[in-house]
């Protein structure tokens, strides 16, 4: 067995010069990429995790959101460079293989699957829970509203949502995205009249102690870490999202200028929503009261006397929730679909559409994948993985900036890293401290699901990809 396979890397110019039979089509600008990123964002995050984090944190979970705000934002900007310096689909697991070669490329692939595959499932199961009512007032069984874990066979709403979503991406993505920025709106108009509300409600004294647990991560009296930093390694989650707009490079029609606006400007935005929204919460209602809320924005509107615009705001959430699983499963099936393209999976997965432009295959096997994992796990269940994945995803893009500025400092950059030493640096030290905040538990699952990926790249990708095939010819 030759060991060649560490040293394979792919070429930018390469990637720039097109794959024949394998393109995707270019039909979005920027406010679509924007409207992609800030619906990724604002989602199950802010609707849910407000209250998570300020059961751990305290009036802390500001500083947590700020945290994680920052560690991404250092991410983003990394993403920017690589994504308009190399517009091919693929994201991370792209700017690895050109980087640090295919071993690396299909760890931090793996990776991406595994943020994506969770996401989009366990936005799945937070919008059933949601919509869980709508479906009682049609007859709908008990036994068919929750998986095995909670009494049920199955949870269809998270089934039937998850084929719903794939169906419109297959239908095509300028069609999806013009959809998302509606979706978007509402989820935006719904945040802006829960902070109008509870402006008048604010009282500062809601913010003293400040830190009851402290900072650092750290285990209380039954083992579960809190503090600051283990707010923020769980409202992480809320932030990610960003990266499924550089998963559209290729379908971008002036991607040098237009990913940049989508990547920093989706981050730009949803950091002021999150600390804002996080601020008036806190002013409106005790972290220690509305953190046992599964649905903290709803119960404080509830708690205010608000109780028609609170259900608005629910419903809003049912609506705009989508738009969550719809980013991410775009993102999922164009993994998929370059690693296809790649030969690191079967090559029959990356055939696009010849009419819509888009890997309908792919597409369909990631909702089917969606559907089975929400349709029989718990939420928590499948929300334990995905902040290990995107974590070792972003460090990777840290890594790949540091690694081309030093081997390839000439190369043309449309958008470049400011201070790029700090903040490349910053992202890979920020997510390395935010995965050590983890529960060990997500960290060995994290450490599991990975050796299984071992496996399937020893057994075909290794030996099938387009490198390898390229070596064997030449050798």
């Amino acid at each position: 067995m030759t060991l060649s396979f560490w040293t394979r890397r792919k070429s930018i110019d390469a990637i720039a010069a097109g794959h024949d039979g394998h393109q995707l089509k270019k039909t979005l600008s920027w406010p679509h990429l924007v409207a992609l990123g800030v619906g990724a964002i604002v989602g199950t995050g802010i609707y849910t995790l407000t209250g998570i984090g300020a059961g751990l944190a305290g009036p802390g979970v500001i500083l947590s959101f700020l945290i994680a705000g920052a560690v991404c934002a250092c991410a983003a900007l990394c993403y920017a460079e690589l994504s308009t310096m190399i517009p091919a689909s693929g994201s991370a697991y792209t700017y690895s293989y050109v980087a640090m070669g295919e071993p690396v490329a299909w760890f931090v692939g793996w990776s991406l699957i595994l943020e994506y595959t969770l996401v989009c499932a366990a936005v799945a199961v937070g919008w059933s829970a949601h919509a869980g009512g709508l479906f009682r007032m049609i007859g709908t069984p008990e036994m068919l509203l929750a998986g095995p874990h909670a009494g049920g066979i199955v949870n269809l709403p998270a089934v039937i949502i998850s084929f719903a979503v794939a169906g419109l991406l297959a239908l095509g993505t300028k069609e999806s995205a013009t959809v998302n920025m509606v979706l978007v709106a509402i989820k935006i108009i719904a945040l802006a009249i829960f902070v109008v509300l509870c402006i008048p409600a604010f009282d500062a004294s809601h913010f003293t102690p400040f830190m009851p647990q402290g900072f650092a991560a750290t285990p209380d009296a039954n083992g579960i870490k809190v503090g600051v930093m283990a707010a923020a390694s769980l409202i992480f989650f809320a932030f990610y999202g960003f990266d499924a707009v550089s998963t559209a490079a290729e379908e971008t029609k002036n991607p040098k200028r237009d990913l940049t606006i989508g990547i920093v400007g989706s981050m730009a935005v949803c950091t002021a929503i999150y600390m804002v929204v996080a601020a008036v919460s806190i002013g409106a209602s005790r972290t220690e009261v509305f953190s046992k809320s599964e649905a903290p924005l709803v119960f404080i509107l509830e708690s205010l006397q608000h109780p028609r615009l609170a259900q608005l705001v629910a419903l809003a959430a049912v609506i705009a929730l989508p738009t969550v699983i719809l980013a991410f499963m775009y993102g999922q099936s164009r993994i998929f679909f370059v690693m296809a393209r790649d030969g690191l999976l079967p090559k029959s997965l990356a055939r696009v559409n010849a009419k819509t432009g888009t890997p309908v295959l792919m597409t369909l096997l990631t909702g089917a994948l969606s559907a089975l994992i929400s349709g029989w796990l718990s939420l928590k269940d499948i929300a334990e993985l995905a902040n290990a994945g995107t974590l070792a995803a972003f460090i990777a893009v840290g890594l790949a900036v540091i690694i081309l500025r030093v081997k390839d400092p000439g190369r043309e950059r449309v958008f470049s890293t400011p201070i790029w030493p700090v903040v490349a640096s910053g992202a890979i030290l920020g997510c390395l401290y935010l995965f050590s905040s983890l529960p060990t538990k997500t960290q060995l699952y994290f450490l599991y699901a990975h050796c299984i990926g071992v496996v399937v790249y020893v057994a075909f990708g290794m030996r099938n990809s387009v490198l390898a095939r390229a070596e064997k010819a030449q050798g």
